[in-house]
């Protein structure tokens, strides 16, 4: 073993070493003042070329980039790799994201921008880095943290070893895939997401509503249920057929007969986030366009009361010639059609389109053509079996010596189920809340003139 001793080393002087330093830098400075005047500009750009590709030949390493936003849609690939990641946090992890809503049971974890996770996928080693990256925006881009005229854009970087370059395209990101798939599933929480400005924001969506909990009639109840059910099981069939994997159903019907009930029950039942879309919060196609686009796969579209919620352009005006000076800026038919039937139709998988309203007729006709709105569902008022279902959920009875008189009143007036759940509240007692029950129908009872009171 060889033994230095640092003690006898005449190092030189700390003046010297400055001198030197100050030196080398100025003789770079002029060598680089030297090639900049004396080489040709044509030469210094290949001997530039020929250093980086010998640059690249000795770097072993490849990156991949992910945006969290591909053009103005939602990258898949970034969702599920901040999805998974979440599941690879070490001890070593300094910066984590954490995310908890008001009712949700979990607290969502991430790792924050600037923050390394090394993986192992089958003996390959990869790592992940988060980074944001704030530039000038020329237009407005939905989701996009917006600070004046500048956007912050996240993305992952994924390197690796070159060589593995084709095995990490194919199966590890498909594996990450899949993973974030199975996380999102086992922790589902529903979302209701609205239009904030000119981007969607969300919040949990708690509704109770369940079809065992609908009074709606039974028959077409069993119905809709059949009709979700194949839908979500046909995905060769759209493809094989030609068309988008999208199903439309129009809810017609007077107020409180339960439209919006069942649009919190098709959420529920299928686990689907709902998208609230109140066409008079959009300005233009443009941004209409912006918004369906960001609206995710295995989601509902719901567009509440579609005849009177904007003043939709008619296309038989249009063809009239009748079109102001600023139509072009507005949310038109056609353009809200588009997406239901048209090329940006494809823009997405296993979505339900909602549209309600309380008066069919009032729909222009190109709404009601065949293969927009699959499905239409006539919410009817309150049948005598709609109340022995809601008297169950309300009073917890199956029966009581009163309905038989409650049911001859059904069959003779028109309340919804809104109305009758609202007196079956009123008491705790079955006997006082169906009293206060027949008291209503009793007003709706027709006089000697065969008129409702």
């Amino acid at each position: 073993m060889v033994i230095f001793n640092c003690d006898n080393i005449n190092w030189p002087p700390p003046t010297t070493v400055a001198t030197t330093i100050t030196t080398v830098a100025t003789t770079a400075i002029l060598l680089t003042t030297v090639v900049n005047n004396a080489v040709p500009h044509q030469l210094q750009s290949f001997i530039s070329a020929k250093f980086k590709k010998l640059a690249k030949t000795l770097n072993p390493e490849t990156t991949v980039v992910v945006d969290e936003f591909n053009g103005i849609a939602p990258n898949q690939m970034f969702e599920a790799a901040n999805d998974y990641l979440g599941r690879k946090l070490s001890p070593w992890t300094r910066r984590i994201s954490a995310c908890k809503n008001a009712k949700e049971s979990e607290i969502r974890v991430s790792i924050d921008v600037a923050e390394e996770i090394v993986d192992f996928f089958e003996g390959v080693r990869v790592t992940w880095v988060l980074l944001s990256d704030v530039k000038r925006c020329g237009e407005v881009v939905r989701g996009f943290k917006k600070d004046g005229d500048l956007c912050e854009m996240r993305y992952f970087e994924l390197t690796f070893h070159h060589k593995f370059r084709d095995f990490i395209l194919s199966r590890y990101l498909r594996y990450v895939l899949d993973e974030a798939k199975k996380i999102k599933e086992s922790t589902k929480e529903i979302k209701l997401h609205t239009v904030d400005y000119d981007h969607w924001t969300s919040i949990n969506l708690d509704h109770p509503a369940t079809f065992d909990k609908i009074a709606m009639n039974p028959d077409m109840k069993t119905d809709l249920i059949e009709d979700l059910d194949r839908f979500i099981t046909r995905k060769e069939y759209y493809r094989r057929v030609g068309k988008a994997w999208k199903r439309g159903y129009l809810l017609y019907g007077p107020p409180g007969t339960g439209k919006s009930s069942i649009v919190a029950a098709m959420a529920n039942y299928l686990k689907f986030d709902v998208y609230d879309l109140d066409l008079r919060e959009v300005l233009c196609n443009g941004e209409l366009r912006r918004l369906l686009i960001g609206t995710a796969s295995k989601s509902i579209l719901v567009i509440e009361d579609i005849d009177c919620s904007i003043k939709l352009q008619n296309r038989e005006c249009a063809e009239d010639g009748a079109k102001s000076d600023n139509d072009d800026e507005k949310v038109t038919l056609s353009g809200l059609l588009n997406f239901v039937d048209g090329l940006w139709s494809t823009c997405g998988d296993e979505r339900i389109i909602v549209f309600t309203t309380n008066h069919k007729d009032r729909l222009d006709p190109a709404f009601l053509r065949p293969g927009r709105m699959d499905v239409h569902i006539e919410m009817s008022y309150c049948t005598f079996d709609g109340f022995k279902l809601l008297a169950t959920n309300y009073l917890g009875i199956h029966d009581h010596p009163m309905y038989n008189r409650i049911e001859d009143l059904l069959r003779k007036v028109q309340v919804t189920p809104a109305q009758v759940a609202g007196e079956l509240m009123k008491s705790d007692f079955a006997e006082d809340a169906l009293q206060k029950l027949v008291t209503l129908l009793m007003t709706f009872y027709p006089n000697s003139e065969g008129e409702l009171v």
